[in-house]
């Protein structure tokens, strides 16, 4: 079996994430404290009571996924030996799970992840003011059917396509009113429906420009290592090892798609048969089963999970 561990991205997101995970092992616990302290927050408290509304918020969502893929890393790293080097030929990640992706990679530190997912979320959210940005999930189009829907919807307005997540799944990001026109479109060229995203800004589209700078700047301050795998790369569907590389496709993943679909595909070319996603939520796993039948997905997050992974390795 070639396996690639995944790391999901924001929607994964609920309250009691990683609890059980720190009930039962002390390297969660400690993960969880680590990033705590790196934010000089109570992150893990958020993660797992709530407040809902606080935990979506931006900021500390990303953070907070990132720490709970870690934690999950960092058990089965101690219970089962696993070692990135043996049992994965990669490393990938859905927006902001790229980041735990190299950070599990060794490429960060997880102090530093912490705090450059914090900084993206936090200019992610002020990029653009509240209301004048939108997200919109395009059920049923493909790829090529969702660029024509956003050009033809944008009308002098930002309109682009944010993320491609699996055939028939393509979310399109921009101003709140060309939105509106290409979900009107959508309907009218006989897609299956048009979903309207519970989000707080119009991620990875060119109205991110102000956070991707933010995020030039942020990166420059911080060492990148060679990973210990190749991390294939959002807005590349390629593999990337190079740390002067992996700084720009950073910048450059704030504004660009999420080619997801074409990413699983280039593992599946490369001999992956198998993903592994570490973290909360189970939708990478889910994601992968649409995208190619013949690539199984196995999703990691609970104590449970844990035992019945490391009976397969």
């Amino acid at each position: 079996m070639t396996r690639a561990f995944v790391f999901p991205g924001q929607g994964s997101q609920a309250v009691g994430m990683g609890r059980e995970l720190a009930e039962a092992f002390e390297v969660a616990r400690l993960t969880f404290e680590e990033v705590d302290d790196a934010l000089e927050q109570r992150l893990s408290r958020l993660m797992f009571e709530g407040p809902e509304a606080d935990l979506t918020l931006t900021e500390n969502a990303q953070p907070a996924l990132m720490a709970v893929s870690l934690a999950v890393l960092r058990v089965l790293q101690q219970q089962g030996g696993v070692d990135l080097r043996t049992h994965a030929t990669f490393v990938a990640g859905h927006s902001l799970g790229e980041y735990s992706a190299l950070c599990a990679a060794g490429a960060f530190s997880l102090p530093d992840t912490a705090r450059l997912l914090k900084l993206r979320g936090q200019s992610m959210q002020k990029a653009v003011p509240v209301g004048k940005g939108a997200m919109a999930a395009l059920l049923g189009a493909d790829l090529e059917q969702a660029q024509a829907i956003a050009a033809d919807a944008a009308q002098g307005e930002v309109c682009a396509v944010a993320n491609d997540n699996a055939a028939g799944q393509v979310v399109i990001s921009g101003a709140t009113e060309a939105i509106d026109r290409a979900i009107a479109l959508a309907a009218e060229r006989g897609l299956k429906r048009s979903v309207r995203l519970p989000v707080s800004a119009p991620f990875h589209c060119p109205l991110m420009q102000p956070a991707a700078d933010a995020m030039a700047e942020a990166l420059e301050t911080v060492t990148i290592n060679t990973p210990a795998v190749p991390v294939v790369a959002n807005v590349t569907a390629s593999a990337v090892s190079d740390p002067a590389e992996i700084r720009r496709l950073l910048v450059e993943q704030v504004t660009g798609m999420v080619r997801w679909r074409e990413s699983v595909l280039y593992m599946k070319g490369q001999g992956v048969d198998s993903l592994v996603e570490l973290g909360a939520g189970k939708v990478l796993a889910g994601l992968a089963k649409r995208i190619d039948k013949e690539v199984g997905a196995v999703s990691v997050g609970a104590p449970a999970d844990v035992e019945a992974f490391l009976k397969t390795l």
